[in-house]
């Protein structure tokens, strides 16, 4: 590598899921004394405030075919190649070391460019099934970094399992004791996402006011909930004598979860990743909805590490959940074993594995 500074150029879309693990290996490449630049679209523009601000943000146009109307979809394949041509003019002046994407179709300009003029390049897909434009690169890259253990990928590309970037406060918490669940009381933790979180408000109350005296008397809930449900959640928990703190978002979920026995959860990447690092038994329910199921591939290595117990959306009503709950607070000895699994799985250096990545391609143009 030649004396000037070299530079990493990040590629990825407009989702949190997408931005939040791009902002975390920029900062880490930051302090390592790299340049970094973000290359997304307008809309991904509106969420890279939280990048620091050396970071040069690269507007690039790009597009979907699942948005806007026909005149919308006929000017997609214009809009994507004139934002490869544009970067590959930027990558012709100022060369990046390596090119990294995140996911989301604003990355396919950067990626392509970078494809072209034979840079060095790799994707970090988040969950357990790669998402379109990832599936797009997956083998025209030099690696493939995996959020998710395992991830369904082509045949003939090799994963290197990094694990999912996780925020400083989730680390402060990582592999926080674990207090087995007893006859004192208990905390029970809900999280539902952003997507997807009514079907927990009108099945988990339920269940938990199905179970044993001696558990429910113990147990503290604490419940993400719409703001148009947290009323009737309320409700449902006071009528069952249940203390609950039912809110739209909770500002501290490291610290609630190191102070929970069990968690119930749907299996977003960023959750799934949270629950491993911290270290906590989970009863994990996938969003139906979502792109290529792959929720359900999110929640496979909890599962698989007995670390997790999963109901399929379909299969969620109140006395299954309530048998599952109390399967977990009423055998500490099974959850502690579940609350190591879920340690054993998570990768609380996923950042370092990145930097890791980064370093070798720089060096080498491939990473083995």
């Amino acid at each position: 590598m030649s004396d000037r500074t070299p530079l990493l150029v990040i590629a990825a879309g407009g989702t949190g899921g997408h931005m939040f693990p791009a902002q975390a290996l920029a900062e880490a490449m930051l302090r390592k004394g790299w340049r970094v630049k973000l290359s997304t679209d307008a809309r991904g523009a509106r969420y890279a405030g939280g990048f620091p601000h050396v970071v040069e943000v690269e507007i690039l146009p790009s597009a979907t075919f699942a948005r806007g109307g026909m005149l919308a979809k006929l000017m997609v394949p214009f809009r994507i190649a004139g934002g490869v041509m544009s970067s590959v003019v930027k990558m012709l002046k100022d060369r990046p070391d390596v090119v990294a994407g995140f996911g989301g179709y604003p990355s396919i300009p950067a990626l392509a460019a970078a494809t072209l003029l034979r840079r060095p390049r790799m994707i970090h897909e988040q969950n357990g099934v790669l998402g379109r434009v990832n599936k797009l690169f997956a083998k025209r890259v030099n690696a493939v970094a995996c959020g998710t253990w395992p991830t369904d990928l082509p045949d003939g590309v090799e994963e290197f399992y990094t694990g999912n970037p996780v925020r400083g406060a989730v680390l402060e918490r990582a592999g926080a004791p674990y207090i087995p669940p007893g006859d004192y009381p208990m905390s029970l933790l809900v999280i539902g996402g952003s997507q997807g979180a009514r079907i927990l408000s009108d099945v988990v109350p339920a269940a938990i006011a199905a179970l044993p005296e001696p558990l429910r008397r113990n147990l503290r809930v604490a419940q993400q909930a719409r703001q148009e449900d947290v009323d009737r959640v309320e409700q449902a928990y006071a009528e069952a004598g249940i203390k609950a703190e039912i809110k739209p978002f909770f500002t501290d979920i490291p610290m609630r979860l190191s102070e929970a026995q069990l968690v119930i959860s749907r299996s977003g990447a960023s959750s799934v990743a949270d629950i491993s690092v911290v270290g906590r038994p989970s009863i994990l329910v996938p969003y139906a909805a979502a792109t290529g199921d792959h929720q359900t591939a999110n929640a496979r290595g909890l599962v698989d590490a007995e670390a997790a117990i999963m109901i399929p959306e379909n299969a969620l009503e109140p006395a299954a959940l309530s048998a599952q709950i109390g399967a977990v607070l009423s055998n500490p000895d099974a959850a502690v074993r579940m609350a190591h699994g879920a340690l054993d799985h998570g990768r609380p250096d996923a950042t370092e594995r990145l930097v890791e990545m980064i370093d070798a391609l720089a060096g080498k143009g491939q990473y083995s």
